[in-house]
């Protein structure tokens, strides 16, 4: 009798590259999960995948060059790529697709946040497969995160035209995913583990601006999509799970003001990354930014009064055309008064297409970067001494990582280090035998030193 048994044919495989911003890590990852839900898989390699893409950055000019590099690659050693993200959406010099002039090659070329479109492509050069198993992928989706973090993305888009961004022309004006979408994929997360759950936008204050607070629902109760009741609701959906709710790239409205008592409550992390940019007014109305800065310290005086614990991350730009010695020495002396937490600082650079091109009194090359370490190095400043005050508290640290049950010690982050941004806490090997660091657990530790960016702790 013979065996008539059809070989199931093995499912196609799809190289993947993200990179760039948690931003693009989420558009990555909506498109892994739609390649898994339609049968496909993934391969580890270039020359092993039937069909390679590459999701690009292109905000500066070393994310550019990283994402031009990495399509290269992949068409030397695969020769079937396929690219998407925000370089996608960029314009040359003569007005055609940047990408598209420099590799010419690619099979197809979207801009950001276009699953669809991606997969209309990836169907078109390997069609899916005739069964695909929608049962085997989680519910959470496909995540490119440890599992005990992820990114929730609310928005995409920015209503603001820095003179120094593109974002807006590459991922257009805000546009706030409803509310009720939102809640649900975090409770899911939770529900899958999660342990920390970290909110990005392009503008997370201004989430709900577009649609005017528009009430939607969530678990059959009327909410308003507005950056407070998105923060509440969170908070709740949280708190069952002891997670962590950690807020990104916020602008400091006067609305972000009503936040600071749920903070202080424990309800969600009393964490604020703040892109202020810069402190002296007549640099930030050059930089086209939504707030002035006159009124910032006032701001973040009243958060620490209303939260002691709060800790501000931030982003700052040094030698932005026109700026003077005086404005500078303004900058620094806020990051004094202001005792910013974690700052990172870059020299200006000009990008393609942002109007700060135009603007007069562009600075020398190894100006913008001695003022960028002169930063650093009050930023430093402030960051050691906050930290060497750490020192001998008891802080609640989740571990990213503990081999072998943590006998040896471990790493992990307190609610003041977000991942990839921030320090960390180097857990020493226990002094009991009986305790145990997991991976993706909480862990109580001592803190006994303050090294450079990072903590040293003795887990308790």
């Amino acid at each position: 009798m013979n065996d008539t048994t059809a070989t199931p044919a093995a499912a196609p495989k799809i190289g993947f590259v993200s990179l760039g911003c948690p931003k693009a890590l989420t558009d990555s990852e909506l498109i892994l999960t739609q390649l898994s839900a339609e049968g496909y898989a993934t391969s580890k390699t270039f020359a092993g995948a039937d069909l390679v893409i590459v999701n690009t950055c292109g905000f500066i000019d070393d994310a550019v060059k990283e994402s031009l590099d990495t399509i290269g690659e992949a068409l030397a050693e695969n020769g079937k790529v396929i690219v998407t993200g925000c370089l996608g959406a960029k314009m040359g010099d003569g007005g055609d697709n940047l990408v598209k002039s420099i590799h010419p090659r690619v099979l197809a070329v979207t801009g950001p946040h276009a699953t669809q479109e991606v997969m209309d492509a990836v169907h078109t050069h390997v069609p899916k497969p005739h069964d695909p198993f929608v049962d085997l992928v989680p519910a959470t989706g496909i995540k490119l995160t440890p599992k005990h973090y992820a990114y929730l993305k609310i928005s995409e888009g920015c209503n603001h035209r820095c003179a120094f961004c593109i974002i807006p022309s590459m991922r257009g004006d805000l546009v706030s995913r409803p509310i009720g979408d939102v809640l649900k994929e975090a409770a899911a997360l939770f529900e899958s583990g999660v342990k920390e759950l970290l909110v990005i936008s392009q503008d997370t204050s201004a989430y709900g601006v577009d649609i005017k607070y528009r009430t939607g629902f969530w678990d059959g109760r009327p909410v308003r999509t507005k950056l407070f009741d998105l923060v509440e609701q969170l908070g709740q959906i949280a708190k069952p799970h002891g997670a962590w709710v950690r807020l990104h790239y916020v602008y400091p409205y006067p609305h972000v003001d009503e936040i600071l008592p749920m903070m202080a409550e424990g309800l969600v992390l009393p964490y604020l990354d703040v892109p202020f940019q810069h402190a002296h007014p007549d640099v930030l109305k050059r930089m086209k930014r939504p707030a002035s800065g006159e009124r910032n310290l006032e701001r973040i005086e009243a958060w620490r009064k209303v939260c002691p614990e709060l800790v501000i991350r931030s982003t700052f730009i040094a030698g932005f055309p026109g700026e003077t010695e005086a404005e500078f020495q303004y900058l620094l002396d806020f990051m004094r008064e202001a005792r910013i937490d974690r700052a990172g600082c870059f020299a200006y650079s000009p990008i393609e297409g942002a109007p700060a091109n135009e603007l007069p009194g562009a600075l020398p090359d190894e100006v913008r970067e001695e003022r960028r370490a002169r930063f650093m190095a009050v930023a430093e400043e402030v960051s050691a001494a906050k930290l060497q005050a750490r020192v001998g508290q008891t802080l609640q640290v989740l571990v990213d990582s503990a081999p072998a049950l943590g006998r040896k010690g471990g790493v992990g982050r307190s609610y003041a280090d977000a991942p990839e941004i921030d320090g960390t806490v180097r857990l020493l090997a226990p002094a009991k035998a009986s305790t145990q660091l997991r991976v993706g657990q909480f862990a109580r530790a001592r803190i006994v030193a303050a090294e450079g960016h990072d903590l040293i702790g003795e887990p308790l």
